[in-house]
């Protein structure tokens, strides 16, 4: 269908759209004449994804004169597929209406492992494994020795890819990442090289977040991208998390003892170079006296990081003197592992910020926060001119580079935390040192900064007030959608006691309590007898799921639950889990039905949908809080308590219920679908922890459902799966208009939005 909104026609796929579809369109085209950034929630199965694509291309479409682009950011190649799949048939639509002038160029962005079509490079099991065989036949000086001896290996599609020169370019259209290794493939050219040259001349990029958020990787991928771009966040709930990682770095007594092979590998080929080809360093400690502004004309199959500290605070001058040359350089390297290797060995939490460890350092290893700043430029030079190219040998020293530079770059928002173990298993000691960054606006701000709009997207951003305070940004649209049902198709309960009348909660002081164990058995039991087809259940830890499903197979729970329906449970192991999710989808499929467990915060919480006959039913058992004696967390609390006002217990419970919300919002992904939520733990039922679930969910949650014991939910579920066996109306004919045709939005724009919807 096609439609006005304002000044834009919108190109949209399908013959009808839902209500809050077009509401979110609305506040979106509103962020785009801003030119600001905005937070968006819209419930899960509504669609989301193709209404943004719709609005942001037709919106350039209709404004020929801005060269908008659009940045679509995901979190796994999964919905990367996804989002592009959807772009192919939107982009085929607006084809057929507007012809040539509507074509695009979209292309996914992914590894080397993911796009690489060399199969020798692809043997390697894991990605830095990949990078390093890849390096190894594109290096520059790999391809001029192989230029004079035939027999050194090279890489034909690579090849093939150079000789074209400028002749490599895709055609317009839309690319997923099988399309681009079917295209390389067929001319023969490397698809990774092929589409990191293309993403400046793309219309529309979709790739990971670290893309944009990870100083090292966008240093390399991103800095061509132009202001004019529109910036998409999707599924953004935990993109605090996201930014704090990327600016972290925690460092083991293997790192270490690796780090010191590194560079015992590393002077040994400084002394080789010596003997037989010196002048190479005396270029390199030249080319270093002028500072390291010739970086930029590095052969894209050269680099393969750029700097960990974000691209504002890069000192553009020359390295300091005492690590100009590359034995020095070495020496301070082994002086500052040394030094570690002493910190580690302690018996005590300790806890300090760089300032004081950066003293501290300077004091006892003479090491001064200037060359701290240069040591990952100084060792990537290094690398480079050693002509080093398996890459994933030297992981070890690149973090304790990664580690200085961002010890030697940032003063505030970061603690140093050394533990001697892992609080959960005081008797074995595993030390770590962490610089663990709390301010997550410190990632996102450059993007913020760069881009004209940034929109955070996701179904759960509730409450959505607290974004802003944690980014550090001013929004200029901020809302938060409900879903228009025809029906009441999500049934959320909250069991807050057994059928003994016990009450149940993970609580710390009642999780160990056989009888909340039995009471959870007990609740599942019941429901697998009346709930058909897939049950998911989230635990809120591997630990406790471990110990719960241990207590149900000693109580003989386990076994009245597979009378039922076969079980299956999620892993640590990503093979295991995957090969668990078939199994679970087959047994679904041939009618036996199945009960999934699995963990909040873990994989399929976040990533993986249950919809339709997959996942009738989902029990939250228990608030996923983060571990709270964590060291890390502790500290990153007390920044935001000190810094932006945050309340250590707001934000834990706005932590746990929005990873709950979305291990809930795995069971609806469309209109047509249903599904009930319990959430069994007593503290759901207060309405401190309860209001800070998404709109969309609270809305169905009725006062009769707040407090319910086992037999009470049971009824309740008997009801409505009972209601929802009635056949139904999809378009709502009965007084609520739940998909709205051509017709009804030309009637909208002459009797005003509101009256419609």
């Amino acid at each position: 269908m096609k439609f006005q909104i304002e000044d834009v026609t919108v190109y949209f796929p399908y013959d009808n759209i839902y209500p809050e579809q077009y509401s979110y369109m609305l506040e979106l085209k509103r962020a785009l004449d801003a030119k600001g950034h905005c937070l968006l929630e819209m419930p899960t199965g509504t669609g989301k994804t193709i209404a943004l694509l719709s609005l942001i291309t037709s919106y350039s479409l209709s404004k020929p004169q801005t060269a908008m682009k659009l940045i679509y950011c995901t979190r796994t190649v999964h919905e990367m597929e996804k989002t592009l799949a959807e772009l192919k048939l939107l982009h085929n639509y607006q084809v057929k209406h507007l012809g040539p002038a509507a074509r695009i160029l979209a292309i996914g962005l992914s590894s080397r492992k993911n796009l690489c079509v060399n199969s020798k490079v692809l043997a390697a099991e894991n990605r830095d494994s990949v990078d390093a065989a890849c390096r190894k036949l594109t290096a520059s000086w790999i391809r001029s020795m192989a230029a004079e001896n035939p027999n050194v290996p090279t890489c034909e599609f690579f090849e093939s890819y150079e000789r074209a020169a400028n002749a490599a370019v895709l055609p317009p259209g839309v690319y997923t990442l099988q399309d681009l290794r079917a295209y390389g493939k067929d001319k023969g050219w490397c698809p990774y090289f092929l589409a990191r040259h293309m993403v400046q001349f793309a219309n529309v990029v979709v790739y990971s977040y670290q893309y944009l958020l990870d100083p090292k990787v966008a240093g390399i991928i991103s800095k061509e991208m132009q202001k004019e771009s529109v910036v998409v966040f999707d599924e953004a709930h935990n993109i605090d998390n996201v930014c704090i990682e990327a600016l972290s770095v925690s460092v083991r007594k293997q790192t270490l003892d690796g780090a010191s092979r590194n560079l015992s590998k590393m002077s040994h080929e400084i002394e080789r170079f010596k003997a037989t080809d010196a002048g190479r360093l005396r270029a390199e400690y030249n080319r270093l006296v002028e500072g390291l502004a010739q970086r930029g004309n590095l052969s894209a199959s050269d680099t393969w990081l750029s700097n960990p500290a974000l691209p504002d605070d890069i000192l553009k001058e020359a390295v300091p003197g005492n690590i100009r040359r590359a034995e020095h350089f070495l020496h301070v390297l082994r002086r500052l592992v040394q030094y570690l290797e002493g910190r580690l060995d302690t018996e005590n939490v300790e806890k300090e910020s760089p300032i004081s460890f950066v003293a501290h350092l300077n004091t006892h290893a003479g090491i001064d926060q200037k060359t701290l700043k240069f040591c990952y430029d100084r060792l990537h030079s290094l690398m480079l001119t050693l002509e080093i190219t398996d890459t994933d040998e030297f992981l070890h020293v690149q973090t304790i580079c990664d580690f200085a530079t961002l010890l030697g770059t940032y003063s505030r928002g970061f603690s140093i935390i050394i533990e001697p173990f892992d609080e959960r298993m005081p008797h074995i000691p595993d030390p770590v040192l962490q610089l663990s960054c709390h301010d997550a606006s410190l990632a996102i701000k450059p993007v913020f900064d760069r881009f004209q709009s940034v929109v955070i997207t996701s179904g759960t951003l509730s409450p959505i007030d607290l974004y802003p305070r944690l980014l550090n940004f001013h929004p200029v649209v901020s809302r938060s959608f409900t879903i228009s049902l025809t029906r009441d198709c999500i049934c959320p309960m909250v069991l807050t006691r057994g059928s003994d009348q016990l009450p149940v909660s993970t609580k710390f002081d009642m999780r160990s309590d056989p009888g909340v164990a039995r009471n959870y058995g007990k609740l599942l039991v019941e429901m697998v007898s009346v709930v058909p087809d897939g049950i998911v259940c989230f635990f809120v830890s591997y630990s406790y799921m471990d110990g719960i499903i241990n207590s149900w197979n000693e109580t003989g729970i386990l076994k009245e639950i597979m009378q039922h329906k076969l079980v299956f449970i999620e892993t640590q192991d990503v093979v295991e889990t995957t090969l668990a999710l078939d199994n679970y989808r087959k047994a679904c499929d041939c009618g036996r039905g199945a009960v999934f467990f699995s963990v909040a915060r873990g994989k399929v919480a976040e990533g993986i949908d249950f919809d339709r006959h997959y996942g009738r039913l989902v029990i939250m058992f228990g608030i996923p809080f983060q571990y709270t004696l964590s060291k890390i967390l502790l500290a990153r609390l007390e920044y935001l308590r000190d810094t932006f006002q945050i309340k250590e217990g707001d934000f834990l419970t706005f932590d746990a219920l929005r990873q709950a919300a979305q291990c809930v919002g795995r069971v609806i992904r469309s209109k047509a679908d249903y599904g009930m939520m319990i959430f069994a733990d007593k503290r759901y039922s207060r309405h401190d922890k309860r209001s800070k679930l998404p709109g969309w969910i609270l809305s169905h949650l009725r006062d009769a459902n707040l407090n319910l014991s086992t037999d009470m939910a049971l009824h309740i579920a008997r009801e409505f799966l009972r209601k929802m066996a009635q056949p139904y109306d999809k378009t709502g004919a009965a007084g609520r208009k739940t998909l709205l045709s051509q017709e009804d939005l030309e009637k909208m724009a002459e009797s005003g939005v509101q009256g419609m919807l």
